[in-house]
């Protein structure tokens, strides 16, 4: 097995080119982010590590005296940001700031649990016009930086939020990878090679997707979706077996799972989740994550929100 995981070249290790394209590309490109776990010293070494690259105009939320003695604990300067102290739950204020455009996105979760985060935004900012599915999707950096979606949120999407899950993620991918999407529909078969009703479910979503005029295929076994010498023995004229740059799994189960497995098998920065399907863009980090880890998000996010 990891002989034959090494022998794929889009599965090494990315040594952190896609977030340094990011932060570069950002450059000087300042968002309004609003911060609603302020008080977290890693939030303001985030922010602060962000400084020169000019892409945050943060809003921060919270006790105003905590944020001030954590800043001043860990030596960041935050002279210059706006720090709000709301009556009510930051994190609802901080959503209610979001829809009414004093914020441009949000970044939250290191403190907030994800089923807060995500509860409170569906409620208050709301959903995309013509989209009635949020899902969340993982930038996995590796030597040829890879989408996947949907490991974060939706357990069992039907065959229509599994359409709409791979619509937004090809849509994200275009905007932060700068390349067309090449959508692959995952399953444990590929082109009628198993029946299952699993199965059935991604062909129908394939089916819905493709009416967005995407280039997309499925249902694909992730080798035939990534490897070319295998989809060439597999299949025939196909645009993305192969060739996959967004990788769309068929349950929150395989989802999560493989995106664990690549992040600890590769050794590659796995920056997510990022919501998507809302009416702005909303990171929900991990409760575990690094000050790296919100250092690449920031940069996501400022270039979701352009």
């Amino acid at each position: 097995m990891f002989k034959y995981i090494k022998s794929l070249k889009a599965l090494k290790r990315g040594n952190k080119m896609f977030i340094d394209k990011i932060l570069k590309q950002a450059k000087n490109n300042k968002t309004k982010i609003i911060f609603p776990e302020a008080e977290d010293e890693r939030i303001l070494k985030a922010i602060a590590s962000c400084e020169k690259y000019k892409i945050v105009d943060p809003i921060l939320v919270g006790n105003i005296k905590k944020i001030r003695a954590s800043a001043k604990k860990h030596k960041v300067n935050i002279n210059n940001y706006i720090i709000i102290e709301p009556k009510k739950d930051n994190l609802k204020f901080a959503c209610e700031a979001l829809k009414k455009d004093y914020a441009d996105a949000m970044i939250a979760g290191s403190l907030y649990t994800s089923a807060d985060v995500i509860k409170n935004s569906y409620k208050i900012v709301g959903l995309q016009k013509r989209t009635k599915t949020f899902s969340s999707f993982f930038v996995m950096d590796l030597k040829q930086p890879l989408m996947f979606a949907d490991c974060a949120v939706m357990p069992n999407p039907t065959s229509r939020q599994l359409a709409d899950i791979a619509i937004s993620t090809a849509k994200n991918t275009k905007k932060l990878l700068k390349i067309e999407p090449k959508v692959a529909m995952l399953s444990f078969s590929t082109k009628g090679s198993a029946k299952h009703k699993d199965v059935t479910k991604v062909i129908q979503a394939t089916k819905l997707a493709k009416k967005s005029k995407l280039k997309i295929d499925g249902e694909l076994q992730a080798d035939t979706a990534l490897v070319e010498s295998i989809a060439k023995r597999k299949l025939k004229n196909s645009k993305v077996a192969g060739k996959a740059n967004t990788l769309i799994f068929p349950d929150l189960n395989s989802g999560n799972i493989a995106y664990k497995l690549t992040q600890y098998f590769t050794g590659c920065n796995a920056y997510g989740p990022i919501l998507q399907g809302f009416a702005k863009p909303i990171s929900d980090l991990s409760r575990g994550c690094k000050v790296e880890d919100i250092i690449g998000v920031i940069a996501i996010i400022s270039t979701l929100s352009k």
